[in-house]
């Protein structure tokens, strides 16, 4: 990862918080290719250790090289978007503000019991804030009993951690309430969280 150091991020806690926020991952490994798949990856332990897990489909091309050992590379993703340089006040040059996570990782698969007690953190985790959640004890067995075999899991622990939150640091705070009035005018989901960003990261109020 390309990191200019006023944007790098080392603290351990920002880094546990950002992965917990933003769970749909891009796991990337090396195969007959470069190969790419989206996935939610759920963190166990604590901002000084933890390791990562996740499943994917049997059908998947990436499946064929998951293995114990296996390197792999997961992406989080932040809120991001343009940055017009019109927004400034002085001209300059425009740009993109974006926040993001890298992990390599070596593989480890998980055993039946293991990815079974995985599901049901997974389903746990995205479920409880449903009005009416369906956990994974409510899943009809049969289809529980038809799916299992067809997807596999497998822990992921880190072994080089990279992230970084590029949200105007160095500009002046008029500029930056430029920037996040613009943003939040855009009447957008993600350019909304991107100022929410911008703003906690200058502490603008």
């Amino acid at each position: 990862m390309y990191q200019p150091k006023k944007y790098k991020k080392k603290d351990p806690q920002y880094i546990y918080d950002f992965i917990k926020a933003h769970p749909f991952a891009t796991f990337i490994l090396n195969g007959s290719r470069i190969l790419a798949t989206h996935i939610p990856v759920l963190i166990e332990g604590n901002a000084k250790e933890f390791r990562l897990y996740s499943h994917i489909a049997n059908h998947n091309e990436q499946f064929s090289h998951l293995k114990d050992g296996a390197e792999a590379l997961l992406i989080f993703q932040g809120a991001h978007g343009y940055i017009s340089s019109s927004w400034y006040k002085e001209k300059d040059i425009s740009t993109w503000d974006y926040s993001a996570v890298h992990i390599n990782v070596k593989l480890k698969i998980q055993s039946e019991k293991e990815l079974e007690t995985a599901l049901q953190n997974l389903v746990e985790n995205f479920e409880k804030d449903q009005q009416q959640p369906l956990y994974y004890k409510d899943i009809p067995q049969k289809m529980l009993e038809e799916h299992l075999p067809l997807i596999t899991g497998f822990w992921c622990e880190p072994f080089k951690i990279e992230a970084i939150a590029k949200f105007n640091q160095g500009y002046g705070k008029e500029d930056i309430s430029e920037v996040v009035k613009h943003l939040e005018n855009q009447q957008c989901p993600m350019a909304s969280a991107l100022s929410e960003d911008i703003k906690r990261e200058n502490e603008i109020p």
